[in-house]
């Protein structure tokens, strides 16, 4: 049996293992690791500090199905609404772009959801903490460094974090990576912006009329959300909470310094936009230095096979787009080269 290790958590590393578990369950043992505190990557759902309010996405907002993906994604789609962490988007959102008759859905439980659910499934180890550093080829395995110390073996690894991790990778990896295919992962172009929620205490009621809206004409604020609101998922008894994203320009203007730095900016635009808007209990402030792919890996979809033998395959939204369907055309061809391999 093979021990293959997938390194992030997120929802391409959740559905890698989901489709190993599903099609090659004899043949490998799954780990995944991630250097975060918890799972989710850009789909992590954020908890106040207070239990008394709902909890907020800073990352990914809803998921929209081309109706080519809606067909040919059908399974996924019909599994994630029949098990209840899909709904149709059906709250009001000010400014959204309706276009080439697009469904649009929510997730009730938060983004993070459905990364739970496919780790869940796939039943892989699941280690938390765990950030890589480095990747040695030792024979027929790789030997992989963590950045608190120590190293674990194994016959294959799967890569699904940002390109600019990956190229940063001490060991093998940049060396075995060909001319053309280095170009082609320097050529990776990403978004950056900020995130803050806001949670509330439960008295609050806000005032405003939409569930969300993207703002058109500020400098510094592109979206806000109601979240609770957003995703059908208010709860008696739980005060609201308020996620707002940042425009990208701001937040590549702003990108290298301290979100606690950036912070009281946003605010202060956001009060200007909602002046009326109560005082929060807590807040939080994320910053996404990779938040969604601009220009892709050219000609690799879905994957980039950098090593046969032992087996390195780097997968991602690089390698397709930015959205649910792109990360499960990563793993359906991540899948492809494990099978061959194996």
């Amino acid at each position: 049996m093979s021990r293959v290790l997938i390194v992030g958590a997120g929802l391409t590393g959740s559905l890698c293992a989901c489709l190993l578990q599903r099609e090659l369950q004899s043949k490998v043992h799954i780990v995944v690791w991630d250097k975060a505190r918890g799972s989710g990557g850009r789909m992590s759902t954020s908890r106040p500090p207070d239990p008394s309010s709902h909890t907020a996405d800073l990352g990914a907002q809803y998921i929209s199905a081309t109706p080519a993906y809606a067909k040919s994604h059908h399974s996924w789609y019909s599994e994630l609404l029949s098990a209840g962490l899909l709904q149709p988007l059906s709250a009001r959102i000010e400014g959204l772009r309706h276009s080439d008759d697009s469904q649009n859905y929510v997730t009730p439980l938060g983004m993070c959801s459905l990364v739970k659910h496919y780790l869940s499934e796939s039943g892989a180890e699941l280690f938390f903490g765990r950030h890589v550093t480095g990747l040695y080829r030792r024979g027929a395995s790789w030997e992989v460094q963590k950045k608190a110390g120590g190293s674990e073996t194994f016959d294959a690894v799967i890569l699904t974090m940002p390109v600019p991790q990956i190229l940063q990778l001490e060991g093998d990896v940049t060396q075995l990576l060909s001319v053309q295919q280095r170009e082609r992962l320097e050529g990776v172009v990403y978004s950056s912006r900020f995130a803050v929620a806001l949670f509330f205490h439960p008295d609050v009621m806000f005032s405003f009329p939409w569930a969300a809206r993207y703002v058109a004409d500020n400098h510094c604020i592109r979206y806000i959300a109601a979240d609770a609101h957003k995703r059908n998922a208010d709860i008696a008894g739980l005060g609201p909470s308020l996620v707002v994203h940042t425009s990208v320009p701001f937040g590549l203007k702003h990108l290298e310094r301290d979100k606690e730095e950036v912070q009281p900016i946003i605010l202060e635009e956001l009060y200007k936009l909602l002046p009326d808007l109560p005082q929060p209990t807590s807040i939080k402030c994320q910053k996404w230095r990779y938040s969604q792919v601009q220009t892709s890996v050219a000609d690799c979809p879905g994957h980039m096979t950098v090593l046969d033998g032992p087996l390195l395959v780097c997968s991602g939204d690089a390698f397709s787009h930015s959205n649910f369907d792109g990360c499960v055309e990563s793993a359906l061809s991540v899948l492809g080269v494990l099978k061959a391999s194996l």
